[in-house]
Parts: structure tokens; sequence; C-alpha cells
């Protein structure tokens, strides 16, 4: 017993003593960045070129292939775009297999195949790898292109293009990547309806032939299996693609600018402002810089603890995040720093993120940011490692940018060597808020004269959805003497006068159009009735099956889809009532609206005078009447989106609609073309309960 007493005595002594010399106030020195390992990967080449990484993982009975092409091909010019059309026609039969087949070989295995211009990707189980190779090999070597599936893409692209057309985040990233690129940069190059109209089949097969070989082709074999019983299967199914010349084309070397330059691309229904300032820089893939940048954006904004972050959202409130990267690139990289505010701190937000940006050169970041930080992406790349995928494309990395063989063997102490002084040296080489573009989408009218002060020459250069630049930059005065008041009163006018709407005591129109969602058109048919003195209901058909319906008998409503029926809500049935008035465009003022004329623009190429629509409830709608019919021709708010009107017709009476309509919201695009119209027929009531 004396023993047992004497051990837990030592242990008390000694527990005591490191007890007192352990000081909790100080954060524990982390230890030594361990050398990473990363498993063994196996290459070897074909005749051919095609150079293969095998890396085994034995986890599950899975296998995935990849290819990557090294190609830098020529410019798209008035074909933009036509590089897109590839993703679809590759997978879209080849010259053994029809579309349908190779869908059904696809399925039958319960694989996963997918191509881009520049690369092919697939994943099967273990026991089906063998045909798996088999439909990717018959795909790089014998993809057989139709005229009709080339024309199925052109229909989705152009509706992706329209859907995209007026949504933020599009209208920044094109407007960015002609300014930080410019035009005669693949990177800066931008798709839009003509061009995509003017891609041929041609231009496809020729860039097809041209690319897909396997002399710049890295291939990476990932999952169950092993070197010895891939090299066989990749020599028999892609040992006799053919090798041949592949073309390298040689671009200019984009520039940051020598000062802030503001650009802003108009959207004047919106009620907040996206924001990017950005700038080109060469940074490429394996530059010892590399690493230092990466943790230096970190700090900066690469995530929720970053500053941009803690700034503008945390200490603000002006946004729901804002963030930065700075990208290295085989061609040209860029810095970014993105927000999304409030149009009335649209300026301040800017001020911030460029205060941030100059705070990284002149200050050098604390220990303890820099160790969070770090080991923060320390464990984001343990992580990565646990994806067999992510040490293929590491070795195809290596191979491909001639990398240093140990670079990602030595990444973890690279990362952890990263010193405060590092970081700022590395900020005043990459991060300059003295040299940037300063790219906004949003209202020109609450946000343009703020912006001023941060362009170098006091002034702001304006771009459309596609970055092209706009000449007319000035606000058009409108004739003097017209009154937002005259206007719309000539727009009543137009559509047949005050005597023949109040004429009006029931309307029945028949719509066919389609709604876009996701690139795909869906057909839909739109019936809309209206009796006096306020009912309505407006019934979206579509897939066999009534999509949407909204009723409104003139005291309460439903709107039912999805198979529920809801009652319509306080605010959605002050805005049901005014819809069914048959005479509200007569009586503004019976719902509070209130017009106020802005100026001219241009719309679809003719002059238009620009209104301002305020509700009651202070919601604002931008409205454009064309200035030769008096028509209205466009309207855009925040809630609504962006709506246009064309092809009015007299639909009897003497009282003239719009027989083609486009609503474009949140990425979603509603066609309809009006097939009938139905005045003063008699519209039973039962079709309003």
């Amino acid at each position: 017993m004396k023993k047992l007493s004497l051990l837990i005595l030592t242990i008390a002594l000694a527990v005591s003593t490191f007890a007192q010399k352990l000081d909790r106030s100080k954060r524990p020195e982390p230890g030594p960045a361990p050398e990473i390992q990363l498993g063994k990967t196996e290459s070897f080449v074909l005749p051919n070129g095609l150079k293969v990484f095998v890396v085994e993982n034995h986890k599950l009975p899975l296998v995935t292939a990849s290819i990557q092409f090294d190609v830098y091909p020529e410019l798209e010019g008035d074909m933009a775009g036509y590089s897109e059309f590839l993703s679809e026609l590759l997978t879209s039969g080849t010259k053994t297999r029809s579309k349908d087949q190779l869908n059904e070989q696809i399925d039958f295995i319960g694989a996963r195949l997918s191509a881009t211009s520049r690369s092919m990707y697939g994943q099967s189980l273990k026991k089906h790898n063998e045909k798996l190779l088999e439909l990717m090999a018959d795909i790089a070597t014998n993809a057989d292109f139709k005229a009709e599936e080339l024309e199925k893409v052109r229909k989705r692209m152009l509706s992706g293009l329209q859907a995209a057309k007026n949504e933020p985040d599009a209208m920044l990233e094109n407007v960015a990547s002609v300014i930080n690129y410019g035009k005669d940069h693949p990177y800066g190059e931008v798709a839009n309806e003509e061009t995509v109209k003017n891609v041929t089949l041609d231009k496809c097969n020729e860039y097809y032939n041209t690319y897909y070989r396997p002399n710049v082709a890295y291939m990476a074999i990932v999952g169950d299996i092993t070197v010895k019983e891939a090299k066989p299967l990749i020599e028999k199914y892609f040992g006799n693609w053919k090798k041949a010349d592949v073309p390298k084309a040689k671009y200019p070397d984009p520039k940051a600018p020598a000062t802030t330059h503001v650009a802003l691309s108009p959207r004047e229904e919106s009620v907040q402002s996206v924001v990017n300032v950005t700038y080109p820089v060469d940074l490429k893939p394996g530059h010892p810089d590399v690493i230092k940048a990466k943790v230096a954006n970190a700090v900066l904004g690469g995530g929720s603890m970053g500053r941009l972050f803690m700034n503008l959202r945390e200490k603000h409130a002006w946004t729901y995040g804002s963030y930065s990267s700075i990208s290295q690139d085989e061609l040209e990289g860029n810095f970014t720093a993105y927000a999304q505010c409030r149009n009335a701190v649209t300026d301040s937000s800017v001020d911030e993120i460029l205060k941030e940006m100059k705070r990284m050169r002149d200050e050098e970041v604390s220990k303890e940011v820099l160790q969070e930080q770090i080991t923060y992406m320390s464990g984001g790349f343990a992580i990565g490692l646990e994806n067999p995928q992510t040490v293929a494309q590491y070795a195809i990395n290596i191979e491909r940018f001639n990398m240093p063989k140990d670079y990602y063997t030595n990444y973890l102490k690279n990362l952890a060597a990263v010193t405060s002084k590092d970081v700022q040296e590395i900020s005043r080489k990459y991060i300059n808020p003295n040299a940037a573009h300063i790219v906004v989408v949003g209202s020109k009218s609450e946000v343009a004269d703020k912006l001023k002060r941060f362009d170098a020459d006091g002034k702001i250069t304006y771009y459309d959805n596609y970055g092209n630049e706009i000449k007319e930059t000035a606000q058009v005065a409108a004739p003097a003497g017209i009154t937002a008041d005259e206007v719309y009163k000539n727009y009543i006018k137009a559509i047949g006068g005050e005597k023949t709407i109040k004429s009006i005591k029931d309307i029945k129109t028949v719509s066919n159009g389609a709604v876009s969602v996701a690139g795909q058109e869906i057909p839909i048919k739109i019936t809309e009735m209206k009796k006096a003195p306020a009912k309505s209901a407006q019934i979206v058909e579509g897939m066999g099956m009534v999509l949407n319906k909204q009723v409104y008998d003139g005291t309460t409503g439903y709107m039912e889809g999805g198979g529920q029926k809801m009652p319509l809500t306080d605010d959605l049935l002050e805005k049901a009532k005014q819809e069914a008035d048959i005479y509200a465009e007569l009586t503004p003022e019976k719902y509070g609206i209130k017009r106020e004329l802005k100026g001219m623009e241009k719309v679809n190429g003719a002059d238009a005078y620009k209104v301002e629509a305020t509700d009651k409830g202070g919601a604002k709608t931008i409205e454009y009447y064309d200035a030769g019919t008096g028509y209205l021709v466009k309207q855009s708010s925040a809630e609504e989106g962006t709506v246009e009107y064309s092809d009015y017709k007299d639909a009897g009476n003497g009282y003239f609609i719009p027989h083609k309509v486009s609503i474009n919201a949140q990425g979603q695009v509603i066609t309809a073309n009006v097939e009938s119209v139905d005045i003063n027929k008699g519209i039973d009531d039962s079709n309003f309960q």
C-alpha cells in the first residue's frame, strides 16, 4: 500500500509542477508542419503522346477517368460561344453509336459521363470500368455532331442568355471580363445572341478535329484499379487515337490599369448594387508567390474570417457577405474583391473595400490572425487529399505546369513558413487599390454620381450587359413642356382612349409561350380573364397540368399550384384587386401611383420616355413609353424584374394590347404570344370561384 501511495504522490507532484509552468494566457506554439504523403501515383505515356496517371484507392469499388487537354485555341470571334456547344454535342452520339444508344449504354452500367471542349470525365463501378473507357474512347475519337442537335443546343443557349441578360452577377462577370482582358483575349470574349446564332456545325467539327488530340491530353485513372490493370485497357481503347500537330494561339498580355477606373453597367430597377474591384495579375500555377498570395487573400477576404466580411457585414451590416480572390492561371490570373450592397451604401462599400486593400499593404498582419488562417488553410488542404481525384490532379499539375516534383509534398511546410512580413510584401505586389477597375452593376440614377470620386479622372464609363461601352452616357432630357402626366395620357390614347376602355365589361386572353428554367424551355398556355368591376382569374398550364392558378372574386382570392391551395395574403389581395380592375389604368390615383418623367432613353433602338412610377408603399417601377407610338414598351422593377411589350394590335372595339410579352425575373424567362382575345362575350362568374 505504501508503494501505491508513493506512486500517487509522485504523479500528483508532476501534475502540480506542470500546471505551474503552463501559462494558459499564451497561445501554444504550432508544431512543425508535416511532410505530406500523397500516396502512390504511377504514370506512363502511350506512343501517341497520351500521358496517363494512375492513383490507387481501394476504399470503394469505383473507378474515375478524366482527361484534360492542354490547348490554347484561337479566338472565337463572331462565333463566340461555339466551344460551349461541344459540352452537349460531344455526348450526343458517335459514328458507332447514336445518341440514344450512347445514353442507353451509359445508363445500363450506371455510369456518369460528361465532356467539354477541354476535358472529359467518367465514373463507374470497377466491374464496368472497361466499358466506361470504351465509351470515353469512342467519344474522344469518333464523335459525330448532328445539325439537329446543334440547333437544340443553340436554342438552349439563347434561352440561357436571355435569362442572364438582366441578372446582376452575370452582367458583372461579363463587364469585368471584357475590362480586365480585352476582347482580343479568350477570357474577354463574351458570347451574345448574335455570336451564338452564327455558330456553325463546321466550326464545331473543326475545333474537335484540331484540339481533341492525345498528344496534348493528360489522363487520370483513379480508384479501385492498379496500373497493371489500367495500362492494357488504356492501350486497347486509346492506343489508336491519332496524334496531330495542335496549334497554340498567342494572345496579348492583359495589363492592369495605371489608375482607378469606374465602370457602371446600368440596371435602373436595382435596389442594390453588385461591386467588383478587379484587375488582371500575372500569377502562374506553381510560382513561389502562389502560397503567400493565398494566405494574403485569406486574410483579406477568403471567407467569413476575412477582413472584408468582418467589415462590410459584421461591422456595418451593408451586405450578406464580401469576399476576395487572387487567382492563379496559366494565361493570366486576376484579383477580385466582391460585395453586394444596398444602393444607398454602394459608394461606402467601395470605400471600405479599398481601405481594407490599402491596410493589407500598409500594416503587417498580427501573428495570431496569420496563424488562424494558416491553420484553417492547412485543414482544408488535408481534407482535399482524402479525394483521390485531387491527388491525380496534383500529379497532372506538376507535369503540365512544370512544377517542382515536391511542390505538394512540401505544401504544408511552405504554408507554415509564411510570415507576416511575407503577407505584407505579397500584398504590395498583388493588392493595389490605386490601380484597379471598380465595376458596378446598379441603378445609374442612385449610385453614379457618388462613384465618380473613385475614378482617377472623375468620370464613369458605362457598359451594357455584354461589356460593350455605351457611348451615350448622359441622361437625355425630355423635350421642353413634356410631363409624365402628358406621356401617360398619350399612352391611354394610343391603346384606344378612355371611352373604349370603359366600354369593356369583360375580357379573356389566351396566350401560348414558354418558361425557361436552367436553359430548358417548357411550353405553357396562359389564360387570363377579367370581369368588371374587379374579378380576375389567371391559369398557367404546362406539362399536361395546371402549373399555377390565381383567382380573385372581388373580395377574396386564392393561389393554387403544386397540389396546394392557399388564400391570398393581405398584400397579394391588394395587388390582385388592382390587377383585376379593368379600368385601373384610368385611375392611377386610386391606387396611390405617382409618376415622374426622368428623361429619355433608347429602347430597342427607338426613343422612349423614361417614367418612374411609385406606388403608395414606396415601391418604384421604371416605365418606358415609345415616343413615336405612345405604347408602353418596357417596365423594370426590383420585384417583378423586366417586362418587355411589343406587337400591339387591335384586340377588338379599337382596344390595342401587346401581343408579345417577355418577362425576365430572377434568371427565369417567360415569353407569351397572344393567340386569341374575346371582349364582352360574357364570362360566367363560376370562373372566379
